[in-house]
């Protein structure tokens, strides 16, 4: 049997398909492994190329198979969708990754280190904190409009309506039966509990963004804070992996979708591909950018005053979002520091 020189391993929680072929091509092996048996089975096998979907586990993985000689490339699966054939299966997903992976033009994905990742799971669990205390809020309000007790817009309108809850506990008002105060309580209680955790998050954020160089140089980029520095740090594992700048904008979702034909260029809104998260974050910032220069003067900003000239804030929003993106990128990919300009300095 000739040796194997290329693998496509289709991942999952317990059942792994294996599609492996030798240099000319040919299959050689086609399996299925149980998750226990994966390592023991690459062990055994000479240092070849293995394809993988990226996707959550794909990181761990490709960390595990490189420590014992495999070359790991991690391929998104969009990309590697048009080489299924026919119906989808694993035999059939891991074949299509086994072709995709030797394309010289596909584009892989660089591994995370745990340390990166473990950065991601801080962002991640604090949006979540945050999504689950804009429900709670919103369940809050719901109930107590039931009986016919509102409060103004924002915060300081939820602690007025907790208060309300607070007072009627001993007192006559007959807004509010007491089971109905009971469940509003136990909301107020669940909101204050996930309002410290935020904060106990945020503290965890700029203590990872304090321990880090480039997290710390991208900070400097006006519009740019810990929250996206961080994050930036922790989901490009390689900068260099994109080619340009517009490269890197494009894959966060910041440039025009495209539908030319016929040698007519058409471009529309902004694609919305790549991370939403980074892009919210990248949009948050350059809103605060626009907001400062409308309140502080915008005669410094020459580029910024002519874009808002001629365009909508949350469209000028946009551009300056794909611009702080594509100096990040530069100040990642080429190890410099912001560098402000002439303008601004003036």
């Amino acid at each position: 049997m000739q040796a194997v020189t290329t693998i496509g391993l289709d991942i999952a929680k317990s059942v792994f398909q294996v599609h492996g072929v030798d240099a000319t091509g040919k299959v050689i092996i086609r399996r299925q492994l149980k998750r226990h048996y994966v390592l023991a089975f690459f062990q055994k096998l000479s240092p070849c190329l293995v394809g993988i979907e990226a996707c959550a586990t794909s990181h761990h993985w490709s960390r595990e198979l490189k420590a014992i000689g495999h070359t790991v490339r991690l391929m998104p699966p969009a990309y590697v969708k048009p080489y299924v054939k026919r119906q989808k299966n694993d035999a059939a997903d891991a074949e299509a990754i086994c072709e995709a992976v030797t394309r010289a033009n596909m584009r892989f994905v660089a591994t995370k280190t745990p340390e990166q990742q473990s950065c991601l799971m801080l962002h991640r669990t604090r949006h979540l904190f945050i999504r689950q205390q804009t429900a709670v809020i919103n369940a809050i309000r719901a109930h107590l409009a039931e009986f016919g007790i509102v409060a103004r817009v924002g915060r300081t309108g939820v602690e007025e309506l907790l208060d309300v809850v607070a007072d009627s506990a001993g007192s006559d008002d007959r807004r509010l039966p007491e089971v109905a105060r009971v469940c509003i309580a136990a909301l107020g209680v669940q909101l204050r509990m996930l309002k410290s955790q935020i904060l106990e998050f945020d503290c965890r954020i700029m203590a990872w963004h304090r321990s880090n160089e480039t997290s710390k140089r991208l900070d400097e980029i006006p519009g740019v804070g810990p929250a996206l520095a961080t994050a930036l740090v922790a989901s490009v594992a390689d900068p260099k992996a994109f080619r340009s700048a517009r490269h890197f904008s494009a894959w966060i979702g910041l440039v025009p979708k495209q539908h030319s034909s016929g040698g007519k260029d058409r471009l529309g809104s902004i694609s919305k591909q790549g991370d939403r998260y980074l892009r919210s974050l990248f949009t948050a910032g350059a809103l605060a950018v626009i907001r400062y220069a409308k309140i502080h003067g915008t005669k410094h900003r020459p580029w910024l005053t002519a874009m808002l000239a001629r365009r909508p804030t949350k469209v000028a929003a946009i551009a300056l979002a794909n611009k702080i993106a594509r100096m990040a990128w530069a100040m990642m990919a080429k190890g410099e520091r912001y560098r402000e300009p002439a303008a601004l300095a003036a």
